[in-house]
């Protein structure tokens, strides 16, 4: 098989990369660089074409979709990260801060 070759792939696969690369597009990223970004995602969550070959069946890795194309991977846009409240217990001194001697 050559170098390049998408003979290997699924037909899932070969959609999944499309919609991804038209993702990229829809973004502003240029059509040759959307096609290799969609196709190297395809790799990361699948692990490639499909093999021959008993016990390959692996689960898929699915970190690369629920990032959504966005820097950092955030679960939703607009929502900002907030700090987790304690619970019963009261603020102690800041860090850095000490006791002035008298």
């Amino acid at each position: 098989m050559a170098q390049g070759s998408k003979k290997k792939y699924t037909d899932k696969q070969k959609r999944q990369a499309e919609h991804i690369a038209e993702g990229y597009e829809d973004r502003g990223t240029g059509k040759k660089e959307a096609k290799r970004r969609a196709w190297a995602t395809v790799n990361k969550e699948s692990g490639g074409g499909k093999k021959s070959g008993s016990g390959r069946g692996k689960q898929k890795k699915k970190a690369s979709a629920k990032k959504g194309g966005r820097k950092g991977g955030t679960a939703s846009k607009g929502k900002k990260k907030t700090a987790k409240k304690r619970r019963g217990k009261k603020p102690g001194p800041k860090k850095g801060s000490r006791k002035k001697k008298s």
